[in-house]
């Protein structure tokens, strides 16, 4: 097994679903945003946007926003099942998405631009693993992407700084875990095929 630095922040990373209260300092922000801002993009576009909020006030009404969004939702059988999960945990009331998580970064880009999906996975990947070697930990947030075109949370979101021609593309919780971090899980999918 390969063993370096690089190589055990990726397997030391987790998602955290734990925080305490204190918020990341402004230098260990500015690392893991630098890590997502120097991720690849499509063409070297560089066009995601990361929209950073660590105002409890603001979280609290998203994560009532989100709830409420979600509990006027039914379930249907071709959903992923992620999201069957949170409409039913929404309607039962107290749902936190974030997780008290005390900063949330959401990745947004261009709308109908083709590669604004992958461009933001990668950045947000980039910025976990940056968190976890600053002892960091993060959460990939799906909740925004599913609700991208929602007009309550369009509406919030663009108070915040998403522009009319932006979708959501994903987010990540970041805070100081306050669980213990498991060992990690033994990885018996995704395939591999090597072509000589």
């Amino acid at each position: 097994m390969l063993n370096t630095p690089t190589m055990d922040v990726i397997r030391l990373r987790r998602s955290i679903r734990k925080y305490k209260q204190e918020q990341i300092k402004d230098e260990e922000l500015e690392m893991i945003l630098e890590a997502g801002r120097y991720a690849p993009s499509g063409g070297n576009s560089q066009t995601s946007h990361f929209i950073v909020i660590q105002s409890q006030e603001k979280l609290n009404k998203l994560t009532r926003l989100v709830e409420q969004t979600f509990a006027g939702m039914e379930p249907e059988e071709t959903m992923y099942k992620g999201m069957i999960r949170v409409i039913e945990l929404c309607k039962r009331g107290g749902y936190d998405f974030i997780n008290n998580a005390p900063t949330l970064a959401v990745a947004a880009n261009k709308r109908g631009y083709t590669n604004a999906l992958v461009d933001c996975a990668v950045a947000l990947e980039n910025m976990m693993l940056a968190a976890t070697s600053l002892d960091i930990g993060s959460c990939w947030i799906n909740h925004l992407k599913w609700l991208t075109d929602d007009e309550m949370i369009l509406a919030f979101m663009s108070e915040l700084g998403l522009t009319d021609d932006e979708q959501i593309c994903g987010a990540v919780a970041l805070g100081y875990p306050n669980q213990v971090y498991t060992a990690p899980l033994k990885r018996a999918g995704n395939a591999v095929t090597i072509v000589k």
